[in-house]
């Protein structure tokens, strides 16, 4: 699984972009996928999870009700929609893959054996 993203780029604050992560590799389906992000000089963060069917979600408190995470199988996707972005937002974003037959969405970035090369969002005030 090789995740590749795409979709960031410099927007006002209240816009909106959508992040897209393709996820090459026949294991996608079975695999728990998470938005993560990093800020210059802060620690990588986790955003957004979504289990392997895109029935569960989870979020981190400072991105409820402004992210949605979702994914398509059939094309090898995940997206992240994200809206009333603010300047606090502006980070790499990151998709990671991790193979879990439990399901499990994970917060910690050391569970992840599968990175992208991220992108970057910055959102001006």
């Amino acid at each position: 699984v090789q995740p590749v993203e795409s979709g960031g780029g410099l927007v006002q604050a209240e816009g909106s972009l959508r992040l897209s992560c393709l996820a090459s590799g026949r294991f996608f389906s079975t695999c728990v996928v998470g938005w993560f992000r990093q800020a210059p000089g802060k620690e990588r963060e986790f955003v957004a999870g979504i289990g392997q069917k895109g029935i569960s979600t989870y979020y981190t408190d400072s991105v409820k009700g402004r992210f949605t995470i979702s994914r398509d199988n059939a094309r090898g996707t995940i997206y992240l929609q994200m809206n009333s972005l603010k300047p606090e937002d502006t980070a790499v974003y990151y998709c990671a893959a991790r193979q879990d037959f439990s399901n499990r969405i994970e917060v910690r970035r050391e569970k992840y054996g599968y990175w992208g090369q991220g992108t970057q969002v910055t959102v001006s005030s």
